[in-house]
């Protein structure tokens, strides 16, 4: 009896390797969604003007009704067998392609990155010059990019499904080659990036090419990971994952883009309000011409909505934690999803000539962390090792995490964070493209080496938790 009671307790268990991964993933998605998001919606409120708030509401609301819009194709299309024929959606894919690249491609040449202009004047309300919108406040490339991602998932999971249907596997194939490729292509260029444009090698296109080509082939390989991910356990992850979607991903989009359309009419509705001085204490106007143009909202106003927007997240996260028992690969497929999605937000949020290169080099690093944790979810509970955490491995442990920590420390402290809108402050002291290295490209080279180093000898040393 209690042989057999050790064989059932046997899969549970999980090495320390595969603990660190799953324990980076899970903090990295708790500190965007609990930390990144709510603080950027206080920054952009309570901002002189309300232009970034403006843009990144609308871009952050579409980039979750796109990523609903992808649920629904995968649902469409191995649900569990086509329910539209892929041939379908991959034209529709197309369109979607053509017509985003179109958008994002054309609306820059012609001077309408951003809508409406300073000399737009539609239907004007409120002082605005678009309706109630003031200049800059809708970000056209950001659509179009939006656009883009959907048609191309469009035609990429439109393939695959082809595929399958003179197909009969189902198995979780892991790290495929195509999948090794693309990370390995991903990271490495990732990591050149990092080392040209802090030795000044090269001129800003080439640069934006290099981390460019990082983002796409890491879009490509988290979304082969996520469908391999899914094939074995569709029948009990799809349903789940298409209530994420419209409980979550559709409903947040909807939030977000009600706040986007509605932040003018509600200033210029509160700002007047005498009771108890709440018109004062929630919106600030520099102008007494021009409400709701020259209006934000009060510091106490961004304190309110951001702690709604944390605790609401918070809620979601401990959700999360107590139907994982039951709903594991819900769970996970789900969180990779949202990986997908916090690394399109980044890039079409930051879309001005200033942010994009460093938005690419976010994104690029979110969709790295995202594959590498989506591969080390495979079979995550197998026994891989007999050996206990003793003195050696507690110091592993304790330097991986620590390298980790700091490394991603001194990624953020890099210099082209500064004077862009990330509002992300540098930590570590660098001197930008100087003739040697910065000091928080070195110090991220670093504790990446040592990271690897440690934590190749934690996985080898096949520690079990």
């Amino acid at each position: 009896m209690q042989h057999v009671s050790q064989r059932r307790e046997a899969p549970e268990s999980i090495s320390w390797a595969r603990a660190i991964i799953f324990a980076c993933g899970y903090f990295f998605l708790a500190a965007i969604l609990v930390g990144q998001v709510p603080s950027y919606v206080y920054n952009t409120m309570t901002s002189s003007t309300l232009t970034s708030f403006e843009q990144g509401t609308l871009a952050f609301g579409l980039t979750c009704l796109a990523g609903f819009a992808v649920i629904t194709i995968i649902a469409l299309l191995f649900d569990p067998k086509p329910v539209v024929p892929p041939l379908t959606i991959t034209g529709a894919g197309v369109v979607l392609s053509v017509v985003g690249l179109v958008i994002a491609t054309v609306a820059p040449a012609i001077g309408y990155h951003y809508f409406p202009t300073v000399k737009t004047s539609i239907l004007p309300l409120l002082g605005g010059n678009f309706l109630w919108f003031q200049p800059d406040n809708i970000d056209i490339v950001g659509i179009g990019l939006i656009i883009l991602f959907v048609g191309v998932a469009a035609i990429f999971y439109s393939v695959l499904a082809l595929r399958e249907q003179s197909n009969p596997d189902r198995r979780d194939l892991g790290a495929t080659t195509a999948v090794r490729t693309m990370l390995f292509i991903s990271a490495g260029l990732l990591a050149v990036f990092l080392y040209i444009y802090n030795y000044g090698i090269g001129n800003a296109l080439m640069q934006d090419v290099v981390i460019g080509i990082a983002v796409f082939t890491g879009f490509g390989a988290l979304a082969l990971r996520l469908h391999y991910l899914m094939r074995p356990v569709r029948k009990r992850v799809m349903s789940g994952l298409y209530l994420v979607g419209t409980i979550g991903l559709a409903q947040i989009g909807a939030v977000f883009i009600l706040l986007w359309l509605v932040a003018y009419p509600l200033l210029a509705l509160i700002h007047p309000w005498s009771f108890i001085g709440l018109g004062d204490f929630l919106t600030a106007c520099t102008r007494r011409t021009a409400i709701p143009a020259s209006c934000s909202f009060t510091q106490d106003a961004g304190y309110i909505v951001d702690t709604l927007f944390s605790s609401a997240f918070f809620g979601v996260s401990l959700l999360a934690v107590v139907i994982w028992k039951n709903h594991r690969n819900t769970i996970i497929v789900s969180s990779i999803v949202l990986m997908g999605i916090i690394a399109l937000s980044v890039f079409v949020m930051h879309t001005a000539v200033t942010d994009i290169t460093t938005a690419l080099l976010v994104s690029a690093a979110v969709l790295v962390v995202g594959t590498i944790w989506s591969l080390s979810s495979r079979r995550e509970f197998a026994i891989i090792g007999e050996n206990k955490l003793g003195c050696l491995g507690m110091t592993l442990l304790a330097g991986t995490c620590l390298c980790v920590y700091l490394a991603a420390f001194a990624l953020f402290s890099m210099p082209y964070f500064a004077g862009t809108n990330f509002e992300t402050v540098p930590n570590v002291p660098s001197v930008a493209q100087n003739a040697g290295a910065t000091d928080a490209f070195v110090m991220f080279a670093l504790f990446v080496a040592l990271g690897l180093l440690q934590f190749f000898f934690l996985v080898r040393n096949r520690y079990r938790v």
